[in-house]
C-alpha cells in the first residue's frame, strides 16, 4: 500500500492572521506595499479570499489601527505604579505607546485619520489617570489638546529628520545671518554645545520627551 506522504494541516484565514499579515508587511516595507495580493502571498491564499475577513481596504486599515492600539493598550495596562504618582505613571504610559508606535513606523500616517474603539479606551484610562491624581476633568481635558498626538507616542515635527543629514556647513549660516539672524544664532548655539546635533536633526526622543516633561509639569502646577 502507498504510504500517504504526511503534511503540514493548513492553518485557516482569518481576520486576525490577515490583519497580523499586514502589519509585518508594512513594518518590513512601509504601508505602501500593504496590498492584497502581498498579503494572500503572505498567507498562501488568494487575495479575493482575504475579502471574507476584511470587506475593503478601508476596513482592512481600521483593522490594524485597532491591532496596533490593542498592542498599546496591552503594553500600558502592564504599569505598576501608584495612582497618586500621576505625573511618572501618565508619562510611562506616553513612553510605552511610544515604543510600540516606534515598532511600527507607519502608524502615525493612519492615527492621524482614523480611530477605533481601543484608541478610546486607552484616552479613557488616560484621563482616569489623571482625574485620580487630582486633576479636575476640565483640566484634564485641557491636558489632552496640551498633548494631542503626544499621549499615543508620537508628534507632528516642525522638520522632518529623514528629509537630510549633516551639520549646517558654517558658510551657508554665514550666509544666513541677516536674513534669519535667530535661527542662526540658535543653530550656532547648537552647534557648539553639540556638535553632532542640528536643527532638524536632532535626538527625536531626547526632544519628545523633553515636550512630554514641560506640558506634565505645567499640569501638575494647574493640579
Amino acid at each position: 500500500m502507498a504510504m500517504q506522504a504526511n503534511s503540514e494541516p493548513r492553518i485557516p484565514l482569518s481576520r486576525d492572521r490577515v490583519l497580523q499579515a499586514a502589519v509585518a508587511i508594512a513594518d518590513a516595507d512601509g504601508l505602501e506595499s500593504m496590498t492584497m495580493r502581498r498579503i494572500g502571498v503572505a498567507l498562501g491564499a488568494e487575495a479575493m479570499s482575504l475579502y471574507y475577513h476584511v470587506a475593503n481596504k478601508a476596513a482592512l486599515l481600521d483593522g490594524i489601527v485597532e491591532l496596533v492600539m490593542t498592542e498599546i493598550n496591552d503594553a500600558v495596562d502592564q504599569i505598576d505604579l501608584p495612582a497618586a504618582d500621576w505625573k511618572q505613571a501618565t508619562r510611562r504610559r506616553i513612553l510605552l505607546a511610544r515604543e510600540v508606535m516606534l515598532r511600527h513606523p507607519w502608524a502615525p500616517q493612519l492615527f492621524e485619520t482614523r480611530t477605533s474603539p481601543a484608541v478610546v479606551v486607552y484616552h479613557d484610562r488616560l484621563v482616569g489617570l489623571m482625574h485620580t491624581g487630582g486633576l479636575s476633568y476640565d483640566l484634564a481635558h485641557h491636558g489632552l489638546h496640551a498633548l494631542g498626538s503626544r499621549a499615543l507616542g508620537f508628534s507632528q515635527e516642525l522638520f522632518d529628520p529623514s528629509a537630510g543629514a549633516g551639520a549646517v556647513p558654517d558658510r551657508m549660516l554665514a550666509d544666513l545671518a541677516d536674513q534669519v539672524p535667530n535661527l542662526v544664532g540658535m543653530l550656532s548655539e547648537v552647534a557648539h554645545d553639540d556638535p553632532d546635533s542640528t536643527l532638524g536633526w536632532c535626538d527625536d526622543q531626547a526632544e519628545f520627551e523633553f515636550s512630554l516633561d514641560l506640558i506634565l509639569d505645567g499640569l501638575d502646577r494647574l493640579r
